[in-house]
C-alpha cells in the first residue's frame, strides 16, 4: 500500500508505555492542591487537566518502540485517515453524518470503556467510548502466528474494527445487542457470526475505494483476503485443538470472511452488505 507522506488521522491517542504510569506522573500534591482549590470554592479543572497531561506525556516519553513499530504507527494512522475520508464521503451520499472514531495503540494493556483490554485479546473495538484498541505487536502475531504477511493485511484488521464503528452508527450493533438476553448462547452466536461477516464486508467496501485512491499495489489483496481467511473461527479452533465446534462460532469461517471482504471490494456500497438478510453466509 503507497502510505508515506500521506495524511495521519488526528484522532489517534498513542498509550504505548503509558499503562500503569498515570498516577505516579501527577503526583500526590497536585491532587491535593486540586481539592484545597474545590473547597476553596474555585474550579479544579485546570490543575486537574494539567495533571492529566502531564501523565500521558510521562507515560509515552518513556517508551521507546522499535523502527519498525514507530513506522507501523503511522501507517495505521494514515490507514485510519482513509477510512475517515471514505465512510464521511458514504454517510454523506445519505444525508448522514459519520462521527469519526479514535484510534488508541497500547503496549501490553490498556483501559476502555468496554473493561480491560490486553495484547492477548487482540485488536477490538469498544462502542462505549468509539474507539478501535490495538496493540501493535499483533502484527507479528499475524506472520508469526497465523502466516499472514504484507502492510495491507493490517490495514484490512484497522478497517475491519472501524466497520463494527459504522455498524454502531447504523444502529445495528444495539439490535444485535438487545438479543442477547432472548435467545441461547447458540443462537446469538448465528447473529455474531453475521456482525462480523458484514464487518468484514465493510472493510472491503473501504478497500474497493483505496483501489480508487490508487494507493494499492500489486498483491495488497490477497494479503488482506490471506488475513481474513487466517482469523476465521474453523481455522483457529481446528489450529488450537485439532477440530472446530461450528455452533460456538462467532466469527465466521476463514472461507466466509474471505468472501464477504471480497464481495464488499467487488461492491462498494453500503446496501449490498446486509448480512442479516442473506439466506446464505
Amino acid at each position: 500500500m503507497i502510505w508515506k507522506g500521506r495524511r495521519q488521522s488526528e484522532n489517534v491517542e498513542d498509550r504505548r508505555g503509558s499503562a500503569g504510569k498515570r498516577v505516579a506522573a501527577g503526583g500526590i500534591g497536585t491532587i491535593v492542591l486540586a481539592l484545597a482549590i474545590y473547597f476553596l470554592g474555585g474550579d479544579p479543572t485546570p490543575i486537574l487537566n494539567t495533571m492529566q497531561n502531564s501523565q500521558v506525556s510521562a507515560g509515552d516519553s518513556a517508551y521507546q518502540g522499535t523502527a519498525e513499530e514507530n513506522e507501523l504507527a503511522q501507517f495505521v494512522s494514515v490507514v485510519l485517515a482513509d477510512t475517515e475520508d471514505v465512510w464521511s464521503d458514504l454517510f454523506a451520499r445519505k444525508g448522514a453524518r459519520y462521527r469519526m472514531p479514535k484510534l488508541v495503540i497500547f503496549s501490553g494493556s490498556t483501559d476502555s470503556a468496554c473493561g480491560r483490554g490486553s495484547r492477548s485479546t487482540g485488536p477490538f473495538y469498544c462502542p462505549g467510548d468509539d474507539s478501535v484498541y490495538i496493540d501493535l505487536s499483533f502484527y507479528n502475531e499475524l506472520r508469526e502466528q497465523f502466516g499472514v504477511s504484507g502492510d495491507f493485511a493490517m490495514a484490512y484488521v484497522i478497517a475491519h474494527e472501524v466497520g463494527h464503528h459504522v455498524q454502531k452508527q447504523t444502529g445495528i450493533l444495539a439490535k444485535v445487542d438487545s438479543l442477547r438476553s432472548r435467545m441461547s448462547e447458540k443462537e446469538y452466536n448465528r447473529y455474531l457470526v453475521r456482525l462480523e461477516l458484514q464487518a468484514d464486508y465493510y472493510a472491503g467496501v473501504w478497500a474497493h475505494y483505496a483501489e480508487k485512491m490508487n494507493v494499492l499495489e500489486q498483491g495488497d489483496l490477497e494479503e488482506a483476503m490471506n488475513a481474513a481467511s487466517a482469523v476465521g473461527d474453523d481455522r483457529i479452533q481446528k489450529n488450537a485443538r485439532g477440530y472446530a465446534v461450528p455452533d460456538s462460532f462467532t466469527h465466521g469461517t476463514s472461507e466466509q470472511r474471505a468472501r464477504w471482504f471480497r464481495k464488499g471490494f467487488e461492491s462498494g456500497t453500503i446496501e449490498d452488505g446486509d448480512t442479516f438478510s442473506a439466506e446464505t453466509l
